[in-house]
């Protein structure tokens, strides 16, 4: 088999993106995308419908809106092939396979499918489809033999599924995929405003990519810092505040940030202070993306288009991928 890297990454169309996104996911993408030739951007749009069944144009309304966020922050349709899920039926085709390699029980255990189920409060209500996400993101991967996928840590063990998936496919059937290499973001996830939760687009708790100054500028001055820092030269803490989280992610000038996270330590710096440097830098940060994006926002015909002409390269190499799947398989009969 081929030992070229071939790169997958993808959204939800659940909602508009945050900055969350941005340093979990999107920032390796970009890198990625300079460094390998073959890049595959994934809109998820049959996973989005499995816990949104009842909420089919929340979906649709959304597969524009991602696709424009990760435009306006550079992912390049010239350098990373966008596609919509739906629109490649070999992928479903393929997760059918797939779900013959794997055991109920094994599809219960997963941790990550687990904690979600939780968060909804699914018990054994949960829908069928929602249960066999780490399947249905197999043959995401798989489909065009993606071998490298950037992730954050809490979607390790869907790999270590998916992985599962390719060792036991290859034992029955012959070597036809390779096993997938997870890349995990050297940046832990950002925290919500709260700093409870993970920026989250359910939760309503992050800041979103396209989200105007005055909206950044209200939302980072309500976010968590220190409880204990009432005055300004009281002592305060640099772990577990949202600020210095933001700016350790943000701010280019690492040195000047450790010195005031020195300084707010030993007492003398107020919240404001800190509060207000962050709402500079990420309003240098999110200006030129927010002003391409309703650029790019003016004419949605042409993102679509991106999204069709990408969708139509998937699959071209969904066909053939299947093409040895089937063979494989021994279900080639015509």
């Amino acid at each position: 088999m081929s030992e070229k890297t071939i790169v997958l990454t993808g959204d939800r169309p659940t909602g508009k993106l945050h900055l969350g996104h941005y340093v979990g996911s999107i920032r390796k993408r970009l890198e990625l995308q300079d460094q390998h030739q073959d890049n595959f951007y994934l809109i998820a749009d049959l996973q989005a419908l499995t816990d949104n069944a009842d909420n089919p144009e929340k979906i649709r309304s959304n597969v524009l809106e991602v696709a424009l966020d990760n435009l306006s922050l550079g992912l390049d349709p010239e350098k990373t092939t966008f596609f919509i899920q739906s629109q490649v039926p070999e992928i479903s085709e393929l997760t059918i396979l797939f779900l013959n390699l794997v055991t109920l029980a094994r599809l219960k255990r997963n941790p990550t499918v687990k904690d979600e189920m939780k968060q909804k409060g699914y018990g054994e209500n949960v829908p069928a489809g929602f249960l066999t996400y780490p399947v249905s993101q197999a043959a995401d991967i798989l489909f065009c033999k993606a071998n490298l996928v950037p992730v954050g840590e809490d979607q390790l063990p869907v790999l270590e599924q998916a992985n599962e998936i390719v060792e036991k496919f290859n034992s029955l059937y012959g070597e036809v995929f390779q096993k997938i290499k997870p890349l995990v973001s050297e940046t832990s996830r950002l925290l919500g405003l709260d700093g409870k939760h993970k920026a989250s687009k359910s939760l309503n708790n992050a800041i979103f990519l396209s989200d105007p100054r005055e909206i950044v500028e209200q939302k980072v001055m309500s976010m968590f810092t220190d409880p204990g820092h009432i005055r300004a030269e009281d002592p305060g803490r640099v772990e577990g505040n949202v600020v210095f989280q933001y700016l350790d992610a943000f701010d280019p000038e690492k040195e000047e940030l450790e010195k005031l996270k020195r300084d707010y330590q030993k007492g003398g710096i107020g919240d404001v202070i800190i509060k207000q440097r962050l709402i500079g830098i990420l309003e240098d940060f999110l200006k030129p993306i927010r002003e391409k994006r309703e650029a790019l926002a003016k004419d949605p015909a042409a993102v679509m288009k991106i999204l069709q002409e990408g969708t139509l390269k998937a699959r071209e190499v969904s066909q053939k991928t299947m093409l040895g799947v089937k063979k494989a398989v021994k279900i080639n009969y015509f």
